[in-house]
């Protein structure tokens, strides 16, 4: 009898290098997907402003963004100030650079917040069903009967006025759409055969949810989380607007246009640059969700 011995060269094990190396080109493969487009293209070229002009804020920002200057009170775009000055003589282009940071605060807490959590409730409604799908998908709809920012504006009126309560209550409001979609997943998971195979091995319900299910729901989470970032920074941007979101002196872009509105008619750039700021950056926003949902599922197109 031939007993016949495997060496280590040939017993296939895992290398967590090659997963790594899989997951780098996977990512180089989804941006240059993203930059071949020209829509999707100029989204992601602008969030990535966003970001870097949020980290050097700092450097690149002419004025301090709240320093009162009363001798330099509504000055029209010039070349001392490229935006010009509000009604306190603060410059207008530093407050729009640091309020890149307030935004990018809201749009990561939020993002930590919603994904979570709508992917939690709707991964396992979708999977348990019965009564418990019952239950949470009468609650989701009860969120979703209201509109986003009225239901944002109850939360913060029981909270209290505040970045931080204003946050919270966005975080409270957006997660429906996505626990929505988690659960439309799971459904057409659930019955799949390797589903089936991971019950007859033994593997409780958790386990399958968190490793079998949740992975597949993520990448149409995250192309939703991305859609949902423009509706965000548009309650955001209302709520400072109504004196419910961030409180003065912070140069956020809603608080801007409600403190520049009393001046708008003979000082446009007063409400015109933060509110570019907000329609340019939602607009980014959208453009590169329809982006991400084209390049990590073709189906789509």
């Amino acid at each position: 009898m031939t007993v016949s011995f495997l060496s280590m060269q040939d017993v296939a094990m895992p290398n967590p290098r090659s997963h790594r190396n899989s997951a780098f080109h996977r990512l180089l493969a989804v941006i240059r997907e993203l930059l071949g487009n020209p829509s999707s293209g100029f989204g992601f070229i602008v969030i990535s402003i966003l970001l870097l002009t949020a980290l050097v804020a700092p450097l690149i920002a002419p004025y301090d963004p709240n320093v009162i200057d009363l001798g330099q009170t509504l000055q029209a775009p010039s070349a001392q100030h490229w935006f010009g000055t509000d009604e306190l003589g603060r410059d207008i282009l530093s407050r729009i650079i640091y309020g890149t940071r307030i935004s990018l605060t809201i749009i990561t807490i939020v993002s930590v917040i919603v994904g979570p959590v709508g992917l939690v409730v709707g991964t396992t409604a979708g999977y348990f069903g019965g009564w418990y799908d019952t239950i949470m998908m009468r609650i989701t709809d009860i969120f979703l009967s209201f509109p986003s920012l009225i239901l944002s504006l109850a939360f913060v009126a029981a909270l209290g006025a505040g970045l931080e309560n204003a946050i919270i209550a966005i975080g409270l409001t957006a997660w429906p759409p996505i626990a929505r979609l988690a659960r439309a997943e799971t459904l057409t998971f659930r019955g799949a055969d390797y589903i089936s195979a991971s019950r007859m091995q033994g593997a409780s319900p958790l386990r399958i949810i968190v490793k079998s299910i949740m992975p597949m729901c993520l990448p149409s989470v995250l192309v939703r989380i991305t859609l949902s970032m423009a509706t965000v920074i548009l309650t955001a941007a209302g709520l400072g607007f109504l004196g419910l979101g961030a409180q003065p002196p912070l140069p956020e872009w809603g608080a801007m246009i409600a403190t520049g509105r009393r001046y708008m008619l003979d000082n446009w750039w007063l409400v015109a640059f933060p509110g570019g700021a907000i329609l340019l950056v939602s607009l980014a926003f959208n453009l590169l969700g329809d982006g991400l949902r084209d390049a990590l599922d073709p189906k789509q197109r």
